[in-house]
């Protein structure tokens, strides 16, 4: 994953942890694509101020990612789901040419909507 993409998703997990100047300078910087130049003069501070923040937020959300595993894990049921959503058509594919039994078409509904509404 690219760097300015891990740093926005690890946002979505920690952000509410970090300051508040902290939060916006990341988002300001990550999602909004403004400069560290652009940021200061909004903020006020200088170009190195906001670095150095920035520069924090990043190690703190690494740091809560390595403690905590919240977006790993994520990214590993997301992925799981998905498998569970291939099985059940390939079960239901298999099901529909080799005898068609109401009660498989059934359950393999049944996994994928339930993968489906995990997977929101």
């Amino acid at each position: 994953m690219a760097k300015n993409l891990e740093i926005s998703f690890l946002l979505d997990f920690y952000g509410e942890m970090l300051t508040k100047k902290q939060h916006d300078f990341l988002e300001y910087y990550y999602d909004e694509d403004l400069s560290l130049s652009e940021i200061a003069e909004n903020e006020d501070i200088t170009r190195q101020g906001v670095r150095d923040a920035i520069k924090r937020a990043e190690n703190q959300l690494f740091d809560m990612e390595n403690r905590l595993g919240l977006a790993k894990r994520f990214n590993e049921m997301k992925l799981g789901l998905e498998q569970i959503k291939e099985c059940a058509e390939i079960i239901n594919d298999f099901n529909l040419s080799h005898g068609l039994s109401k009660e498989i078409s059934y359950n393999a509904a049944k996994i994928k909507t339930i993968a489906d509404m995990l997977g929101e």
